[in-house]
């Protein structure tokens, strides 16, 4: 009996180890920026968007707040002709941020930016998958909230 039990706490331990080290996450995960729905998309029309999922539980005691997506690469931040965008701006300069209510985490897709510059689809996607090209912030006016760096690319190309 003892053994079986031991076996059954081995085989979830390596079960709970091996999801975390594989990145995978556990289904009940505690992420701001839920990164494995977080991309950059290649629009047809040679347009770049940001897309992120954000688990509004973590944020349940903040009412409002704002994203920043930051440009890091030199070459990106000339193509896009941006270094940084942020989300709910105009909404501040009406007084409002972004809420935090209903489900509990919220698809947010940034109006696609026109490419500047035209860079490879391979070029593009080194840089932001391998490169930490853009990252994602949320914040208020008092502290940030969280950050992460953008790790995923795709194209309709």
């Amino acid at each position: 009996m003892r053994r079986s039990i031991k076996m059954v706490f081995l085989l979830i331990s390596i079960l709970v180890i091996g999801t975390t080290i594989a990145g995978c996450g556990l289904p009940l995960s505690k992420e701001l920026i839920v990164n494995r729905y977080a991309d950059a998309l290649l629009t047809k029309n040679n347009e770049l968007q940001f897309r992120f999922r954000i688990n509004n539980e973590i944020l349940d005691r903040q009412e409002l707040y704002k994203v920043k997506v930051t440009i890091h690469d030199d070459q990106l931040a000339a193509a896009i002709g941006k270094r940084e965008i942020i989300y709910g701006e105009d909404q501040v300069l009406n007084g409002e941020y972004l809420e935090v209510k209903g489900k509990s985490e919220k698809y947010i897709f940034m109006d696609p930016l026109p490419l500047k510059e035209d860079l490879h689809i391979h070029e593009l996607q080194q840089m932001i998958e391998k490169n930490n090209a853009v990252s994602i912030e949320i914040y208020n006016n008092q502290e940030v909230f969280g950050r992460v760096f953008l790790t995923n690319f795709s194209s309709e190309l």
